[in-house]
C-alpha cells in the first residue's frame, strides 16, 4: 500500500532525524497474528509515530470526523487517513459505533495489529482517562493479545490545534501482552468488559505515568 512505502522511504528517516524516537519494549510485538495495540493518545501524531516505529503494518480505529471533512483540506485529510491504514470509528454510541468495532473485529480475524485509543479521544491534559468498553469487547469477542503502550511528549511536539510537528524528542514504550483468558465468552458482560478495560488502561498508566482521571475523557462535538 502506498503508506508502507512512505513510511519506508519517507516517514521513517524524516522521524528519525527530526523527533529521536526512543523506543523500548518493541519485543513485545508478536512477528505474526492478531494483536490489539491500545495506547494513551497525546497528539493526532502518535496515529503516525507508533505504525512507522514497527515492521508491521497498524490498523488503527480514527475518528470518523477525520473522513467526513468538506473542502479541500477535509479531502486530503480523509485521502490521508485512509492511505495510513485507518478504519472510521463512528463514536456516537449504538449501531454505528457497533459497525466500526465489527471493522476492526473483523482485521483482528484476519492476523492483523489493530490500534485503538481506549479514551476513545485525544487527552485535552496531558492526564489519561477513563477506558471505554470498545477495547474490551475487541479483545474479549476476539481472543487476541491486548498489548499497553504509552506515547511520551507527543503532545509536546504537536499540540491540540497545531496542524504539523515541530522537532522534538518523543518516546514509545511497549509492554508485555496482556491476556484475558479467564474472561473469555462474557463479552457482553458490562461487569466483565470494565474489569478488562481497567486492566488495560492501568498497564498504560504503569508505562506512561500519568496523572489518572476517573472520568471519560471530553471531547468537542461535531460540528
Amino acid at each position: 500500500m502506498l503508506y508502507d512505502f512512505l513510511k519506508r522511504f519517507a516517514v521513517r528517516p524524516l522521524i528519525r532525524i527530526f523527533f529521536r524516537v526512543k523506543i523500548q519494549g518493541i519485543d513485545n510485538v508478536p512477528e505474526s497474528g492478531a494483536a490489539i495495540l491500545a495506547s494513551n493518545h497525546l497528539s493526532v501524531s502518535d496515529s503516525v509515530f507508533l505504525p512507522a516505529a514497527l515492521d508491521r503494518p497498524v490498523i488503527f480505529l480514527a475518528k470518523d470526523e477525520y473522513f467526513n471533512g468538506t473542502g479541500l483540506k477535509g479531502r486530503i485529510t480523509a485521502w490521508f487517513f485512509r492511505n495510513i491504514n485507518q478504519l472510521p470509528m463512528d463514536r456516537s454510541g449504538g449501531k454505528k459505533s457497533a459497525a466500526s468495532l465489527a471493522s476492526a473485529k473483523l482485521a483482528l480475524d484476519e492476523g492483523k495489529l489493530l490500534g485503538i485509543y481506549p479514551e476513545g479521544t485525544r487527552s485535552p491534559d496531558g492526564r489519561l482517562y477513563r477506558a471505554k468498553l470498545g477495547v474490551a469487547k475487541l479483545a474479549l469477542e476476539s481472543g487476541a493479545p491486548v498489548i499497553p503502550i504509552a506515547m511520551i511528549n507527543t503532545d509536546k511536539v504537536q499540540p491540540i490545534n497545531q496542524s504539523i510537528p515541530r522537532p522534538g524528542k518523543i518516546g514509545i514504550k511497549i509492554g508485555k501482552p496482556l491476556a484475558f483468558e479467564h474472561l473469555a465468552g462474557k463479552h457482553d458482560d458490562p461487569a466483565a468488559m470494565r474489569a478488562c478495560a481497567d486492566e488495560i488502561r492501568k498497564a498504560i498508566n504503569v508505562l506512561s505515568g500519568q496523572s489518572y482521571v476517573d472520568i471519560y475523557a471530553p471531547r468537542k462535538p461535531k460540528k
